[in-house]
C-alpha cells in the first residue's frame, strides 16, 4: 500500500506537470526539451559524479548522482503558479522535470550494472518492455481522446450542466487510466497523458499540486527519520550542493540563445528533488545499503538552495530600476512647447493714403 502510495504520488507530479505546459511554446522549445532530457541528464550526472569522486573517491557514487540527477517534478507543477518564468521557460522547466525520470532509470539500470561489475537493479529487457508498454497505454488513451475531442468542444460550447458533466466523465477517464499506470508502474504514459488529455479544471490542478507536495515532503521526512546518520548526511549534503551545481552549468550551457535571456537565471536555479529521487533511493537500497540516508539529506539541501536563492534573486530584481525607453536618436525630437515661427514681410509695398 505504501508503494502504491508513493509511485501514485509521483504519477501525479509528472501528469499535473506536463498538464500545465503550454502546448505552443512546447512544441516551440521542443528542440532544447529533447536536449535537456538527454544530453542534459548525462551532463548533470557526470558534473555531479566529478564532485563526489573528487570529495570521497567512490566510484560507489555514481548511482548516487543519477537518483538526484533529474528535477522533481511534483515540486514544479506545485510551483508553477508562482513562478515569475515566461511561459516559454515554464514549459522548458515543466518537460524537463515530467520526462527527464526515465531518462534517469535508464540511467540506474546502466551505470548500477557498470558500478557493480554485472550486477544491476532490473534488467535492460524488463526496461524496453516497460517502455513499450508505456508508449501502447499513452497510444491508447489518445484514441480516446481522439473519439472525444469533437464532443468535448461542442459541450464546452453549451450549458453549465453539460460542461460539468463531461469534465467529471474526463476525470473518471483520467483516474481510470492513472491507476492502471501506478498498478503497473507505468508513469511515462501518465507523462504524456498530461499533453492531451486535459480536463478543465481551473486552479484544482495547482490546488492538488500543492497538497501532494506536502504528502511527499512528509514521505520524506519519515525516510530521513528512520535511516539518519551524521556521517552519511555530509556525504548527502555534498550530493544536494553537486546537484543544484550541475543544474546552474547545464541550465546556462542549454539557454545560450537570446531569447532566454530574462529566465536564465531562474532556469540555472530550477533544481529541486523530492519524490523521484527517493524512490530511487529505495530501489537502490537493497544493492547500496545507505542510498535513502544519504539521498534523503541531499533532498533538503537542494530544497533548501531553491528557496534561499531563487527568494534572493527575486529580491535583487525586484531593487533593479526599470529602464525607461528613449527615442531612437535618427528621429528628431520636437519640443513639447515649439516658439511660434517668425512673420515673413511682404513682398509688395503697399504706398500710404496721401
Amino acid at each position: 500500500m505504501y508503494a502504491f502510495f508513493i509511485t501514485a504520488l509521483l504519477g501525479f507530479g509528472l501528469y499535473a506537470s506536463t498538464s500545465g505546459i503550454v502546448i505552443a511554446e512546447f512544441r516551440r522549445q521542443l528542440r532544447t526539451v529533447v536536449i535537456a532530457v538527454t544530453l542534459g541528464v548525462v551532463a548533470k550526472v557526470a558534473l555531479i559524479f566529478a564532485v563526489m569522486f573528487f570529495a570521497f573517491r567512490e566510484p560507489g557514487h555514481l548511482v548516487l548522482a543519477v537518483a538526484v540527477a533529474q528535477i522533481d517534478p511534483l515540486s514544479v507543477a506545485a510551483m508553477r503558479a508562482k513562478s515569475r518564468m515566461s511561459d516559454s521557460a515554464k514549459a522548458l522547466l515543466a518537460a524537463w522535470a515530467s520526462f527527464d525520470d526515465p531518462i534517469t532509470v535508464l540511467l540506474t539500470v546502466y551505470l548500477t550494472s557498470f558500478a557493480l561489475g554485472g550486477g544491476a537493479v532490473g534488467g535492460v529487457g524488463s526496461f524496453a518492455v516497460n517502455l513499450v508498454l508505456n508508449l501502447a497505454l499513452a497510444g491508447v488513451a489518445f484514441m480516446l481522446w481522439t473519439l472525444l475531442r469533437g464532443r468535448v468542444e461542442r459541450a464546452e460550447a453549451g450549458g453549465r450542466a453539460v460542461r460539468y458533466a463531461v469534465r467529471a466523465v474526463m476525470v473518471v477517464a483520467v483516474l481510470g487510466i492513472g491507476f492502471v499506470a501506478v498498478q503497473h508502474s507505468l508513469l511515462l504514459a501518465l507523462a504524456l497523458l498530461g499533453l492531451f488529455f486535459r480536463p478543465d479544471l481551473g486552479r484544482w490542478v495547482d490546488g492538488l499540486a500543492q497538497a501532494g507536495l506536502v504528502l511527499a515532503l512528509a514521505a520524506v521526512g519519515l525516510v530521513l527519520a528512520a535511516e539518519f546518520s551524521w556521517v552519511l548526511a555530509g556525504v548527502g549534503a555534498v550530493l544536494g550542493v553537486a546537484a543544484f551545481g550541475a543544474q546552474a552549468v547545464v541550465a546556462f550551457a542549454l539557454t545560450v540563445p537570446k531569447r532566454w535571456r530574462g529566465d536564465r537565471v531562474r532556469l540555472a536555479l530550477g533544481q529541486q528533488n523530492g519524490l523521484t529521487a527517493i524512490i530511487l533511493a529505495l530501489l537502490l537500497e537493497p544493492t547500496f545499503p545507505g542510498a535513502i540516508a544519504v539521498v534523503a539529506p541531499a533532498v533538503v539541501v537542494v530544497n533548501v538552495l531553491h528557496a534561499a536563492a531563487n527568494g534572493a534573486h527575486d529580491r535583487v530584481a525586484a531593487r533593479r530600476p526599470v529602464p525607461r525607453p528613449q527615442p531612437p536618436e535618427h528621429i528628431p525630437r520636437v519640443p513639447l512647447n515649439p516658439a511660434p515661427a517668425p512673420r515673413r514681410a511682404s513682398p509688395y509695398r503697399v504706398k500710404p493714403t496721401p
